[in-house]
């Protein structure tokens, strides 16, 4: 028992537990967003919902109300997820580079510098 409680409390768990919490919310956001655009696209197009849509008796409707659905996701997925994410990262290198640590020469010049300010005796 003390074996799985130990699993259970482990940190990468608990961190994959938020995340699905969290992408749960977050896909509540997207389907919102989608089912707004969706609506704005079917104002455009003079219908609410594609699936009816059969051109030539072809029934692309369906194919198109997810073919937009996917593009309405990936987007935002983008905007929201990615682009943040990449921009995040490059400051956080762009960080990481400017405050390396000092160099061995950096080192020997400063010890030069403190033995040249000792008073000699």
């Amino acid at each position: 028992m003390k074996g799985f409680k130990d699993f259970i409390l482990r940190g990468n768990l608990i961190e994959l537990a938020v995340a699905f919490v969290v992408a749960a919310a977050f896909a509540a956001l997207v389907k919102a967003t989608v089912e707004i655009l969706l609506a704005i696209v079917g104002k455009v197009g003079g219908a609410q919902d594609f699936s009816s849509y059969k051109p030539s008796g072809i029934p692309v409707g369906g194919f198109l109300t997810a073919l937009i659905s996917f593009l309405t996701i990936s987007a935002v997925v983008y905007f929201v997820v990615v682009l943040p994410y990449n921009k995040y990262r490059e400051m956080r290198e762009k960080n990481v580079d400017t405050e390396s640590d000092p160099t061995e020469l950096d080192i020997l010049a400063q010890i030069r510098d403190e033995l040249k300010a000792r008073p000699h005796n």
